[in-house]
């Protein structure tokens, strides 16, 4: 089991981006059942952002009505915000002045009803000062009682070493799924494992690719992000990496689970082998249905991992897992 700040979290925790960040979110009463049925689940650790959907509406406005309903499910949850973006470009500022903006703009949306346990930038700013930036956070937030402590998000290897020398960093937010394992070789999951820090998994299923229900391009809404991903893109990308998505199919079968339960279940797997962190995986879902169904745990005998492992040596994704504009592994 994963301890976050302390806490049980689960094995398996909750991503809200796509309750509110999309061209027609969900109505509030779908977001509030899907919600309340990840607390059900035991999937307590949760993670939204600050630039997820408007300025109006957005995950932190989203759990504000929610726990102004619900109250009782504040203490239960481990909420992780990203944000240090400068909204209007989206571009990361991790000057004090930003820093403060971000943070301050987070629990003023959150509006006392829970406390804001991490807070991470989405992106590290490359102009700014690191050390400034988190003895900010520090002195401001975290000794204040404001916040719980600082977690990483997009980061390569070499900023989690030089991020450990400034603060104690509690989690570190990266890509991880069997579409996307770069993070097991360039040496961002031994980092975590060298520090004790919990690897958290977005994207575990792959932005949705592994659950199958992608079939062909043409399966992609037109409004749907997927669209401006350069894996996702047909001409030979789609074509070659939708070979996983059969594979994974074909074994979750062979298992008498959904693709996104084995996906998921790997992710997890992943905790007892050798140099490798804690790693909690963070599925999103718009509807209880899919939080059950996400939350189920498959048992992945050694046997299990080994035949994955030889799937992902025979597999190379093509494609960059974010458009060109994106910055990946700050």
């Amino acid at each position: 089991m994963v301890q976050l700040l302390g806490k049980e979290a689960g094995p398996t925790g909750f991503g809200l981006m796509g309750l509110t960040w999309r061209a027609t979110p969900c109505s509030q009463e779908q977001a509030f059942e899907t919600m309340r049925e990840a607390i059900k689940q035991g999937n307590v650790f949760w993670n939204g952002g600050e630039f997820y959907g408007t300025p109006k509406y957005n995950s932190l406005t989203l759990l504000d009505q929610y726990f102004e309903k619900y109250p009782e499910d504040a203490d239960k949850i481990i909420l992780s915000i990203k944000g240090g973006l400068n909204l209007a470009t989206h571009a990361p500022d991790g000057t004090p002045e930003g820093t403060r903006r971000s943070i301050d703009n987070c629990l003023q949306q959150l509006n006392g009803r829970k406390k804001l346990d991490m807070f991470e930038f989405a992106r590290r700013d490359q102009n700014a000062d690191m050390r400034v930036t988190f003895d900010t956070i520090q002195k401001e937030y975290i000794d204040t009682g404001k916040l719980g402590g600082i977690s990483l998000s997009e980061v390569r290897a070499e900023t989690i070493h030089e991020a450990v020398k400034f603060a104690k960093i509690v989690a570190c937010e990266v890509e991880l799924s069997l579409f996307a394992t770069d993070v097991l070789y360039n040496g961002v999951a031994s980092a975590c494992a060298q520090y004790d820090i919990p690897l958290v998994a977005y994207s575990p299923i792959g932005r949705g690719f592994l659950t199958g229900q992608i079939k062909t391009y043409e399966d992609i809404p037109k409004d749907s992000y997927l669209r401006d991903i350069p894996r996702f893109q047909p001409g030979g990308n789609f074509e070659n990496n939708i070979k996983l998505v059969h594979q994974v199919e074909e074994m979750a079968k062979q298992k008498g689970c959904s693709a996104a339960q084995l996906a998921i279940s790997w992710a997890r797997a992943l905790n007892g082998r050798p140099g490798m962190p804690k790693i909690i995986p963070i599925p999103g879902a718009t509807t209880a249905e899919r939080v059950r169904e996400n939350a189920g745990v498959v048992e992945l005998t050694e046997e299990d991992m080994a035949k994955i492992d030889e799937i992902l040596d025979g597999f190379k994704p093509v494609g960059r897992r974010y458009p060109d504009f994106v910055p990946i592994e700050t």
